[in-house]
């Protein structure tokens, strides 16, 4: 919007308030707000970090990092999915409504929109929300 002029140089700068000028690699890899999810996400399904610095490198190392099984990659695109969901919704809630969660908060979501995408793909899928918190690979059976 601000290489066609249609808004000025000066509102182009990340909702996040980190100070950085907004572009999609940035709020999705590398704000300091934003960006600070990508490690509690990899915490929790038990991952290792990734540290790429575009968009599809990003996808690519981040759906390989738990195995390189077809189920495995699968279940970390769900993720990822739900992340990148979950960070655009919340920049949009931030520059739209003037509110703001914690990385804390957009971790649970996370974890509540993949249980709950997973459960609307098959409704007979024995799933726990419980033990999905704390174990998402166990409950998949992917340990």
């Amino acid at each position: 919007l601000t290489h066609r002029g249609i808004i000025p140089v000066e509102d182009s700068h990340c909702v996040s308030g980190c100070g950085a000028v907004e572009s999609a690699q940035h709020v999705f890899i590398s704000c300091s707000i934003f960006g600070s999810l990508w490690p509690l996400v990899s915490s929790w399904v038990g991952s290792s970090m990734v540290t790429a610095q575009t968009l599809s490198d990003h996808f690519v190392q981040f759906t390989t990092s738990a195995g390189g099984t077809r189920a495995r990659r699968s279940f970390m695109q769900l993720i990822w999915l739900a992340c990148v969901w979950v960070v655009w919704t919340e920049r949009n809630h931030r520059l739209f409504g003037g509110s703001a969660n914690s990385s804390l908060l957009m971790l649970d979501k996370i974890k509540t929109f993949s249980f709950r995408w997973l459960k609307a793909k098959s409704c007979t899928l024995a799933l726990n929300c419980h033990s999905w918190w704390s174990s998402p690979l166990l409950c998949l059976g992917l340990v």
